[in-house]
């Protein structure tokens, strides 16, 4: 818990906010500058627009709902952060707030006005939302590729900046080397991201076909790194004897009574077992004698 109560200090100290206490809305449009950096201001939501670079582009509808729910009783706990863009405002934190209060039948809302360049605004965008919990994993890896390549980090710069850890952030970008197909069944959420790392390590081809045996919870994680693993170790089937047939069997029946020892047949071999030096020497002459015989028969022809 403390680490995450640092975190939120180093995040409000990035958006200018250590000062913002929690207020009663629509008491402070006529005390405050709406103007000035740091004050809180209730701005008409008709003059709001999202931004555009938002990492997150799907909203939860029923988590919208409760907090809409929660806004029409208590209002706005905590402002949203805007930048003024001309004669209007774009949203910097807090666009579920936004959301909701839409949906709450609200004409303002509370804000905090900030001056940042465009490249502060993109940071602060991306950092905001990484640092919340309802940011799908393919929408977090996206933004923090996005938050690597615009501000030449290295991820463990990254992962310093957002308060995840290097390790964990690495997970998070293991996900975009997924096929197209593995991708879109962890953004319809049929798909976690721990069964979604599993795949990681197979080839591109072979990971929907893996993925959808394991999606929709059919499987545990554990499970379905058990799977890959035999996947990519498939165990040798064992080598298959020849079909025993009809003239086979009669051959080692022949040659049993013939050579008197036992005689098998496996894997495509006869095997000729003997058990004292003599059965040996009568095998070996009972050849030798077979073999003079054919020999003969070829010299007179």
């Amino acid at each position: 818990m403390a680490g995450n109560k640092g975190l939120g200090r180093g995040f409000a100290s990035l958006m200018g906010l250590n000062d913002v206490e929690e207020f009663t809305q629509g008491t402070l449009t006529d005390t405050l500058n709406p103007r000035s950096d740091d004050a809180i201001v209730a701005i008409p939501l008709t003059d709001i627009d999202p931004n555009y670079e938002q990492p997150r582009k799907t909203f939860d509808e029923d988590a919208l709902n409760e907090l809409a729910d929660s806004i029409k009783l208590h209002g706005v706990i905590q402002p949203i952060v805007v930048v003024p863009i001309g004669k209007r405002f774009m949203i910097i934190a807090g666009e579920r707030r936004f959301r909701a209060s839409k949906l709450a039948g609200k004409t303002d809302i509370p804000a905090v006005i900030r001056h940042y360049s465009q490249q502060q605004i993109k940071e602060i965008s991306l950092i905001e939302n990484l640092q919340r919990e309802d940011l799908s994993p393919i929408e977090a890896a996206r933004a923090i590729k996005v938050l690597m390549n615009e501000f030449n980090m290295t991820q463990e710069m990254a992962a310093d900046r957002i308060g995840k850890s290097r390790s964990a952030v690495a997970n998070t970008l293991r996900l975009l080397t997924l096929s197209d197909e593995v991708i879109a069944l962890i953004e319809k959420g049929r798909l976690s991201a721990g069964h979604a790392r599993t795949l990681v390590v197979v080839p591109q081809e072979s990971q929907y076909k893996l993925a959808l045996k394991g999606c929709d919870n059919q499987m545990t994680v554990r499970e379905m790194e058990k799977m890959v693993r035999e996947f990519l170790n498939p165990k040798k089937t064992p080598e298959k004897s020849p079909e025993e047939t009809k003239e086979l069997r009669e051959l080692v029946g022949n040659m049993q009574r013939a050579f008197a020892t036992k005689v098998s047949a496996r894997k495509g071999r006869i095997y000729i077992d003997y058990y004292t030096t003599d059965d040996l020497d009568r095998i070996s002459k009972m050849i030798e004698t077979w073999m003079n015989v054919e020999f003969r028969d070829k010299d007179a022809d």
